[in-house]
């Protein structure tokens, strides 16, 4: 590492229901980057597998510096990612999942725009799945705003940032609050407060992360829990300002409804208003 590309953290949760052999190539997609970190924070949410564990240990026993926080219990992705943070030794943190896989030259592209001054910065994803065999196909696309002002104009109906690519100061998501525990939109609460606490952010439009689209991913979307963690978010978009009373109760009838329409018309619609996804 030079003066100018100072080292960095990789904070990564995985719990019981992560895939092994998935996990196994998210941590090998890490340690093959052009710009290594300088340690790799894996949260245990929870006990794992011992498939996982077995993966764990091998990363352990390799040349990339690996931290392991073991929680008691299942506390759910904002808590794990919060303790995570806390064991991050370094002021810049890259996000990765357990089932995601990196580029090569993410971090070489991302970490130094961070270092030159940013606080939040992502990127756009590709997205693959298996086929019956087994053998993995690129599916689509998804291209987030790439400046301030776009990301501004999104925040109200949308995450601006696909929270697997991004790259952030970690003093700047403390002073933001760190991850609420809203469900399993934390990550878009989080953005909009550090945004409209007037944190520096970007989106790289090249997909720097591939994204593994399952075949329920589209089911677990939906339903009466979500639709509560929906009404959650909205408040709390209200409550730090991002969305106006009149923004709020359109997002309540638009992405409330989207969470109690049938499984094959949720999919286009989310596509097509929430993600930027081409293909």
């Amino acid at each position: 590492m030079t003066a100018a590309t100072p080292q960095f953290s990789v904070l990564l949760p995985v719990y019981v229901g992560d895939d092994a052999a998935h996990l196994r190539r998210a941590i090998e997609s890490i340690r093959e980057q052009t710009l290594r970190p300088a340690e790799l924070v894996v949260v245990e949410d929870g006990p794992v597998g011992e498939a996982t564990a077995a993966v764990l240990a091998d990363a352990e026993a390799g040349d990339l510096p690996v931290v392991r926080v073991r929680l008691p219990q299942n506390r759910g992705l904002a808590e794990a990612l919060n303790h995570g943070l806390e064991a991050c030794a370094h002021e810049i943190v890259a996000r990765h999942d357990a089932d995601d896989v990196s580029a090569p030259d993410r971090f070489a592209r991302q970490i130094p725009l961070v270092a030159e001054g940013l606080d939040l910065l992502g990127s756009g994803m590709w997205e693959f799945e298996a086929d019956a065999d087994g053998a993995e196909q690129r599916v689509g696309t998804r291209v987030p705003p790439l400046d301030a002002a776009a990301i501004r104009a999104a925040l109200p109906l949308r995450d601006p940032f696909n929270h697997p690519t991004v790259v952030y100061r970690r003093s700047a998501v403390l002073a933001a609050g760190g991850y609420p525990s809203v469900g399993t939109m934390e990550d878009y609460l989080l953005f909009a407060r550090m945004v409209a606490g007037g944190a520096r952010v970007a989106n790289l439009p090249d997909p720097l992360v591939g994204y593994r689209v399952s075949s329920g991913a589209y089911h677990r979307r939906g339903g009466l829990k979500l639709l509560q963690t929906e009404l959650r978010l909205q408040r709390g978009l209200l409550e730090a300002g991002v969305v106006t009373r009149g923004q709020y109760a359109r997002n309540v009838v638009l992405r409330g409804g989207y969470r109690i329409i049938p499984t094959w018309a949720r999919k286009p619609l989310y596509r097509r208003l929430f993600t930027g996804a081409r293909g």
